[in-house]
């Protein structure tokens, strides 16, 4: 096919007729995503996603790339068009698992990595099933995990399609039957890396002599972020963290590691997703701190340990359907219960406290028995908050949150993009523990909804 048209100029006779047998080419042969194709033009590169009408356009306009003569994006083989898509994958990929395993199999790496060049080699030596001479597991993998990188594919449909795939092969396949087992395979063949934090001012990097350093030596800034200004050691540092302040205070908690620390949430949902319905749910749930972030929040991690349902919120008395959780929380903070720990084959006394609630403001007001409304809604300034009501529509709205930035942001000398004037004073200080308890400890709280009085009670 005479290509020669792809160098001309843009206003010649045979551009036009050049761009519409590309066009052509790319209908009959690339694959497409929603009706669209990759746009070879200038500007997009192969990079974007475009219908054929707009590709046309583009490569009138912008022109088409110079060198893309092999239009490999576009339906074309590489190197030999000739040759069917399977001839074409079986050349390159084994040429290509071959040297891996030649440059993964240096004497370096194997005394390092023995484990996992094993597992490589394996892979690349058994069939994905009896009697299958075209690919081996590891080959098979790589070939659709290029494919699932060629054409954007999410990981559930890859996996989706895995699936499918293990299905219609024979029962023996050695096909992975998901995304994370297709990437467990894949790991090894992938480079290491270190993390090597450096001073803020470029001056060093914390390795070798500097690795424990907590601040430069040369310019005296601090390696770790912290909020303040002032100077904090280690012993700050490392007791910054809620878990590990705790911890401190609680040494007998801390000691054991395997103790919970939970997360409490809450808040009314509707399940039928109907706002006018009279139904209101209240799903209570705990998280485990304990796991990593990026496994702490995931749905199988996460128990639903109640479920107030009903035909009207609970309100400030949801302290009435929290009693039972309560009770087994303080069960499991005062005694706690034995735990059979199947790794370490050992019975231990499993105790468990509430790190943190995590709700919304309305929600933090009913379980904190705190009134979040009205002109002093703010729990950490009280009578102190600042707020200005509406003159007709009688709202009330809060002013100065800039008092809890940091006292040299920018922000605080603004004037004409708040109220006029700089904010010069500090955040009030929250009420500590033993300041709370002292505040409420002589409130008698009666929990229920007072029941209306009828007229005839109200004339008695």
């Amino acid at each position: 096919m005479d290509r020669s048209w792809m160098r001309a100029s843009r206003i010649t006779a045979e551009y036009g007729p050049g761009v519409e047998q590309f066009l052509q080419f790319t209908e009959m042969h690339a694959p497409s995503l929603r009706g669209k194709y990759f746009c070879p033009c200038v500007k997009c590169a192969n990079g974007r996603h475009q219908t054929l009408s707009e590709i046309r356009s583009h490569l009138i306009c912008h022109g088409m790339i110079p060198n893309y003569t092999n239009w490999i994006w576009h339906g074309e083989l590489p190197d030999n068009p000739t040759l069917s898509h399977t001839e074409a994958i079986d050349v390159d990929m084994g040429c290509r698992i071959e040297e891996m395993i030649r440059d993964l199999g240096q004497d370096g790496f194997r005394q390092a990595h023995a484990p996992l060049y094993d597992k490589i080699e394996n892979d690349s030596k058994t069939p994905v099933y009896s009697g299958c001479t075209t690919f081996t597991r590891l080959s098979a993998v790589l070939a659709l995990v290029n494919l699932k990188a060629r054409f954007g594919w999410s990981d559930k449909s890859f996996t989706e399609l895995l699936v499918l795939l293990k299905k219609l092969l024979p029962e023996d396949n050695t096909l992975p039957k998901s995304q994370y087992e297709a990437k467990k395979i894949l790991c090894p063949v992938g480079m290491e890396y270190q993390k090597i934090h450096a001073c803020p001012n470029d001056c060093i990097l914390y390795r070798n002599e500097y690795a424990k350093m907590r601040t430069c030596p040369t310019c005296g800034v601090s390696r770790y972020k912290v909020n303040n200004h002032e100077e904090s050691d280690v012993a700050t540092a490392e007791n910054s963290h809620p878990t590990k302040a705790f911890d401190a205070l609680y040494p007998d908690f801390g000691n054991e590691t395997r103790n919970l620390r939970l997360g409490l949430a809450f808040d009314g949902m509707n399940p039928f997703g109907n706002l006018s319905t009279s139904h209101s749910s209240w799903p209570v749930l705990l998280m485990i701190y304990n796991l990593p972030p990026w496994l702490c929040m995931k749905r199988k991690y996460i128990m639903l340990c109640m479920m107030i349902a009903g035909p009207r919120q609970p309100g400030n008395d949801i302290n009435v359907y929290l009693t039972p959780l309560i009770e087994d929380l303080r069960t499991m903070w005062e005694h706690g219960v034995d735990v059979w720990d199947e790794n370490l084959q050992e019975t231990f006394r499993l105790r468990a406290m509430v790190l943190c609630t995590i709700n919304d403001f309305p929600a933090y007001g009913n379980l904190s028995g705190y009134s979040v409304k009205g002109h002093h809604a703010c729990p950490i300034c009280e009578k102190n908050t600042s707020f200005v009501q509406l003159k007709h529509g009688k709202k009330t709205i809060y002013t100065r949150h800039r008092r809890f930035l940091n006292q040299f942001r920018p922000y605080r000398r603004l004037k004409k993009a708040f109220n006029g004037s700089q904010e010069n004073e500090s955040a009030p200080k929250p009420l500590n523990g033993k300041e709370v308890h002292d505040r409420v400890n002589d409130i008698i709280t009666i929990f229920g909804k007072t029941q209306k009085k009828t007229s005839s009670e109200t004339n008695i």
